[in-house]
């Protein structure tokens, strides 16, 4: 959990600083293949800080996460005993890996989407989509509309709500952590079910 705070507080400082736009265009890159934090903890306080630029936001952070995702494709498809493995084995997710790689040809979008869109760890989705080269154009569409509705809902509640969600996410951190680790492995659960 340490950890995760201090990528958290590292992430969330980048919001405070003239080069917001870039640092979450690139973590919202990051995410898609290889970074443990969401690019939602800084979209947060981005929005909040210029609640009229939530659109442009948001978009920015989709198109960064979409182009992340093709990264993802890429290191499953040409490199993933020497990378992809690595990054599966550093965040314990081989299970997962499994489940996605025996059904992923004959529910691809869904999975993408699901994974796109939910606490699911969208890297693992990437990089299994270029192990078993699914089409690259299923995966760039159910990257852009899972990331897309995600991130756009997300600036449109903070649009709306404003620095009263930031309070809660900083308030209730650490319970916030165990909810989205529950949820990460009832997402995990749903799936393991859905693809049998």
């Amino acid at each position: 959990m340490n950890f995760i705070r201090k990528c958290y507080d590292w992430t969330i400082n980048w919001s405070k600083t003239k080069y917001a736009n870039l640092a979450l265009f690139c973590i919202a890159f990051a995410e898609s293949s290889f970074f443990p934090v969401p690019p939602d903890i800084l979209l947060i306080p981005m929005v909040i800080a210029e609640r009229k630029k939530w659109f442009r936001i948001a978009l920015l952070c989709s198109v960064g996460s979409v182009l992340g995702a093709l990264l993802g494709y890429f290191i499953g498809y040409y490199f993933y005993e020497l990378i992809g493995q690595k990054i599966v084995d550093l965040y314990n997710l081989q299970g997962a890996v499994d489940i996605v790689s025996a059904k992923y040809h004959e529910h691809a979008f869904l999975a993408i989407f699901t994974a796109a869109f939910t606490p699911i760890p969208f890297k693992v989705f990437t990089i299994v989509a270029g192990l078993v080269k699914i089409s690259i154009l299923s995966l760039i569409f159910a990257s852009a509309v899972g990331r897309s509705a995600r991130f756009f809902i997300v600036a449109g509640l903070i649009r709306i709500f404003g620095e009263k969600i930031q309070y809660f996410i900083e308030k209730y951190f650490n319970l916030l952590t165990i909810v989205f680790t529950v949820l990460l492995i009832g997402g995990f659960t749903v799936l393991k079910l859905f693809t049998k």
